[in-house]
Parts: structure tokens; sequence; C-alpha cells
């Protein structure tokens, strides 16, 4: 068994922005490796998913397993069950897609209040402060006018200094965040088994 026990130094060299985007495979895969990396050190992390919300049934994603078992890993999701479509831009995800955001204010000024250079509680709220927030899918929902692009900028420009942030998401490159981001991986698609008939696989996109 892990010994999730782990110490943790100050995470002194934390709170840069990190985005992911392209319509290739692998954006919250990224993410979700790093949230392991950064777990394995100590550090208390959180993922806030936007869009998808498929907490039961055969489509429940393999990694909510293995994120739920890890002590100092925490996880939440806005929006309809299931995974929005660009054809369903309606009042419902639009209302979702604006919690989402007002949950991240709640995180950041959670993080605002703690001392992010201190070792945080393994289990505790999110909104006592994190190290690590991921906002998974938050690029489609603003591709797709879920949310504004300017609000999510004016609030990603006054987040706290310490907390490291990973966004996903998006086939658009976002230019509006670009200027203030520090890490961005553009993950371009080259073949796919989709294109061959193969639908989500268990496992491997789920």
């Amino acid at each position: 068994m892990p010994d999730w026990n782990i110490p943790s130094n100050a995470p002194d060299e934390l709170g840069l922005i990190q985005v992911y985007w392209g319509d290739g495979k692998g954006k919250t895969t990224a993410a979700l490796g790093t949230i392991i990396r950064a777990a394995g050190h100590g550090y208390r992390v959180h993922m806030l998913q936007f869009l998808k919300t498929v907490e039961e049934g055969p489509y429940r994603p393999g990694e909510y397993t293995v994120l739920d078992s890890i002590p100092n890993v925490s996880r939440e999701s806005v929006g309809a069950e299931g995974w929005h479509r660009p054809e369903q831009n309606n009042e419902k995800f639009r209302k979702a897609a604006m919690e989402g955001i007002t949950r991240v204010k709640d995180l950041f000024e959670g993080a605002k209040q703690a001392d992010l250079e201190d070792i945080l509680s393994r289990t505790g709220d999110p909104e006592n402060g994190v190290h690590l927030l991921v906002l998974d899918e938050l690029l489609y929902a603003v591709e797709r006018d879920l949310i504004e692009e300017g609000e999510v900028r004016n609030i990603l420009e006054n987040k706290p200094d310490q907390l490291e942030i990973i966004i996903t998401g998006g086939h658009k490159r976002p230019d509006w965040i670009t200027d203030i981001a520090d890490l961005i991986s553009h993950v371009e698609k080259e073949k796919h088994p989709s294109e061959a008939g193969y639908q989500a696989r268990r496992g491997s996109e789920y």
C-alpha cells in the first residue's frame, strides 16, 4: 500500500498558469499526470471539471476511482449530466458553466486566505486552500460561448500568486490567454481511432 504521509516542502516554485489545448487526445491526460506528480510531493490538489458530469454508469471516467483514492486530491464537476456537445449551447449549460466560474472565484479566495507556503490539510475542503487547481475543459466552455473570454481572463489575472493553475480544452488557439499563460502546449491530432470508426474506448478515452 502506498504511504500517503508524504512530507512536503513549501511549494515556493509553484504559481504559474499552464494551458493545454488542441484537437488531439491528451489534454486532460496531461493534467492528470501533473495531478499525480504534485500529489506525490504531498501538495494539495483540486480538479474542477466543466461540461462533463458522469458519476455513475459505464461511462464514468476511470480516473475518478484513482483520484478518489488519493487523500490530498479532490475533484468536482459542474454542468449537466454527460458531456456537452456544441449544438447544446442552451441556457442550462450556460448556467452550469457560470456556476463553475463562481466556484473558481471561491477557490481563489480560499487560496488567498490560506498560507500556500505551508503544508495544507490533505483532506480539508478545497476552499481552505490548494496548491494546484486544474480547470478541466474550461477552454471548451469559452470556445462554445458558455463563458465570456474577458471574465475568465480577469479572474486569472487576479489569481493567488502561489497557486498553480492548469487549464485544458478547446480546439481553437486561445489567443486571449497566451500572454498571461506561462506554459502552453498545443496537442495536435495527426491520427485518431475515431477516424476509423472507433467509439470512445473504456480505459483509453474515459
